[in-house]
């Protein structure tokens, strides 16, 4: 079931949405040759705690897994496209980054990703990213009352195949609000026209994944959650949690400059 909130709700998601945008600037700005992924688990978990927040992440179960995740982000290193759990890894020079992270506060979720270099980035990458954001901002520009899901999957996906990138799939966004994932799915790749229609109080997850290579394929490592591109090519992921309203889309994990 797809709930409409009201403008005091998507407020509330809102301010949630900025304990994200902080938590993943901290996180960026903490990054670093020789910083662990444990480490930067620890940035954002201390920003999490200072605002009074909670992690949707942390001890998060869903069907697949075989454990409860065990971290406050997601950590996923070059051919690591999602869900990575956060290790004693060093981050190296040139490494390619992707953090996601939620906050839960005042009983509202918030779900933000980025990508990064850490570095000297390299020129694929910095590509890579780009058109991971651009691809985002495409997905948002078309969350308008009176298109449908597949509207926003068709603008993510048409920026990705143009650039020659493959797209993971059976993995993209989701609704969001009282609980991180709600209904209703947001792929990364459809027809315009189709699926759910958006309506003044949804609010959505539009995550765009990529990979870099331009093929689809990618397993599951055996902790079971990571997911890793099939041919070791590195991969990007982006995400912004945004409410449709008659105004027009609202980003409401947007990392505003006090942040």
């Amino acid at each position: 079931m797809v709930e409409l909130k009201t403008d005091t709700s998507l407020d509330a998601m809102y301010a949630a949405g900025q304990v994200v945008g902080r938590a993943l600037t901290a996180v960026r700005e903490a990054a670093d040759v020789g910083v662990s992924l444990l480490e930067l688990d620890e940035v954002a978990r201390e920003v999490l705690r200072a605002a009074g927040a909670s992690s949707p992440f942390l001890g998060y179960r869903p069907s697949f897994a075989p454990t409860p995740f065990p971290a406050v982000i997601c950590a996923s290193v070059n051919d690591a496209i999602v869900h990575g759990i956060p290790t004693a890894y060093r981050l190296r020079d040139g490494d390619l980054v992707s953090i996601d992270c939620g906050a839960e506060l005042d009983g509202w979720a918030g779900d933000s990703a980025i990508s990064f270099p850490v570095g000297e980035p390299r020129t694929a990458d910095v590509r890579l990213i780009e058109t991971a954001e651009r691809a985002l901002a495409a997905g948002i520009a078309a969350a308008v009352v009176g298109n449908r899901t597949g509207d926003i999957a068709h603008a993510v996906g048409r920026v990705c195949r143009e650039a020659g990138y493959g797209i993971p799939q059976g993995f993209g966004g989701h609704g969001i609000g009282r609980r991180m994932h709600e209904d209703p799915e947001v792929p990364n790749e459809g027809r315009p026209g189709r699926g759910f229609p958006l309506r003044h109080g949804m609010a959505l997850a539009i995550e765009p994944m990529l990979i870099s290579s331009g093929r689809d394929g990618y397993h599951e490592a055996p902790d079971g959650w990571t997911l890793r591109t099939n041919d070791g090519s590195r991969a990007a992921h982006v995400e912004h949690s945004v409410a449709i309203t008659e105004a027009g889309p609202r980003v409401l994990t947007a990392r505003n400059s006090k942040n």
